[in-house]
């Protein structure tokens, strides 16, 4: 249906190009406005306002509007509530229909249904199209016609569909309404001040996420298996934050994995569909566990083991500068999500919400939906989650996976003298030789917050309401 005006809303697709609503909005309108609302609701959650995620999106925002402005366009932003600046804006605009990409997560579905019906109040309507997915909502089906709760058969059936049309690139011609005068609030307009990114050499907006995928293409895509899990080592893409803001498209990725053969970087991108899929058709599992049974779990209310957690103070080296990783960047390796949330659930017996929310509060790249189901399948509750009784030793994923402890050394510097036959467990040193280097655990470095081997069989305890259940 051809429009005389069109407004496309930006969410979190921060990019001019490869973008299915501003596509269709431009093929099927005579004038596109583009327009961006910082969630008043959103932003007033947040706990710190040197928020890394609102300056990244901010300055996103301004080198899209640069974007579309030298293509005739320009970027309308507001700061409220969208429910109510969305229909608003139409109206003010005199658009005849609202483009947006869909979005999974429970609240956003809310919010959408809510502004569907005051722009069909108005005589006008909301398009939703897909575009941060391959593959959404009942595209993927059974035999049985039920969404996959298993990801192996969900792969598989993902890669028998996919089509090269499935990961074209959405064109986006030159049709837009004059650039508004206005320009993209500052941060301390929106309330906030701002952050390190500069120093952490995060770069935002469409040219940070092209110079990392430059980088990681050119030469560590075909490596990312035999790389991908150690954490000091440069191996993964990094894009994590670029994929959460749209900064680059999905499509892209996609195309360049199949042209590499990377199939277990592809297996990722399909992970991330997945975890979409899930939580828009199991929308229980945004705060439940997703299989109803492990909510028998009594948890530990231990607020000082959930405080050592989150400071890195645990004892165990590699949990540790994890933690410390994600408290300094914002950011922490894949590999390291798992062994922390294992440690946290089933080491510390701490119910696995409260890692949840701590990821949520700090990760740059957090997404409700890989967050939600990364915690779950940590603490077995999750859809084709790990067994309840596989439980990570957190010595020996650091002997696997930084065997000379060079990730340890640079996150937990009081560390840095200890030999490698004692850096993943450095409570195993004699006190004389804690002395010598002056690392005495217990004054300079936390001894272990529990033993491994104890926690591991409260675990098993604890776990068995399930097994009792099922």
């Amino acid at each position: 249906m051809k429009h005389e005006k069109a407004l496309v809303w930006f969410r979190r697709d921060l990019r001019d190009h490869d973008h299915a609503a501003l596509a269709a909005a431009l093929a099927n309108a005579e004038s596109v406005h583009c327009a961006f609302i910082f969630d008043t609701d959103i932003l007033a959650a947040l706990p710190d306002k040197r928020d890394r995620r609102v300056h990244f999106i901010r300055e996103s925002l301004v080198e899209l509007d640069c974007a579309l402005r030298a293509r005739g366009g320009g970027l309308i932003v507001r700061h409220g509530l969208p429910a109510e600046l969305i229909p608003a804006l139409a109206q003010e605009l005199g658009a005849n229909a609202v483009y947006a990409n869909r979005d999974y997560e429970p609240a956003a579905k809310q919010r959408d249904a809510a502004i569907t019906d005051s722009l069909a109040a108005q005589g006008r309507e909301l398009i939703l199209l897909k575009d941060q997915a391959i593959f959404e909502r009942d595209e993927l089906l059974t035999q049985a016609g039920r969404p996959y709760t298993v990801f192996t058969p969900y792969r598989n059936a993902w890669l028998k569909r996919l089509t090269p049309a499935d990961h074209a690139e959405f064109r986006c011609t030159n049709h837009f309404a004059p650039a508004h005068d206005n320009p993209v609030p500052t941060l301390p307009d929106l309330g906030f001040a701002s952050t390190d990114l500069d120093e952490l050499g995060i770069v935002p907006g469409m040219s940070g996420a092209r110079g990392l995928w430059d980088d990681f293409r050119a030469g560590r895509i075909k490596r990312y298996g035999a790389l991908r899990d150690f954490p000091a080592v440069k191996g993964v893409s990094y894009l994590s934050v670029h994929l959460r803001f749209g900064t680059i498209s999905i499509r892209e990725l996609v195309t360049a994995a199949l042209a590499a053969e990377a199939d277990t970087w592809l297996n990722e991108l399909i992970w991330r569909d997945f975890y979409f899929m899930i939580l828009d058709r199991f929308p229980h599992a945004a705060g439940r566990a997703f299989k109803p049974e492990y909510d028998a779990i009594r948890w530990d209310d231990w607020p000082a083991g959930l405080a050592a957690w989150q400071q890195g103070r645990t004892g165990y080296p590699l949990v540790d500068a994890a933690m410390r990783q994600l408290n300094h960047s914002g950011w922490m390796h894949n590999r390291l999500r798992m062994v922390v949330a294992s440690f946290l659930t089933k080491d510390l017996g701490i119910d696995w919400r409260q890692g949840e929310k701590y990821f949520a509060d700090q990760l740059n790249d957090f997404d409700l939906s890989a967050n939600n189901g990364g915690w779950q399948w940590a603490a077995s509750s999750g859809c084709d989650a790990q067994p309840y009784f596989r439980i990570f030793n957190p010595v020996s994923q650091s002997e696997k996976f930084d065997p000379e402890g060079k990730f340890i050394r640079r996150y937990v510097p009081e560390l840095s003298k200890v030999p490698d036959k004692y850096i993943h467990a450095p409570w195993t040193m004699g006190r004389l030789e804690q002395e010598a280097l002056g690392v005495v655990i217990g004054r300079d470095y936390p001894g272990p917050i529990v033993d491994h081997a104890a926690a591991r069989a409260k675990t098993l305890a604890r776990y068995a309401v399930v097994k009792k259940g099922s």
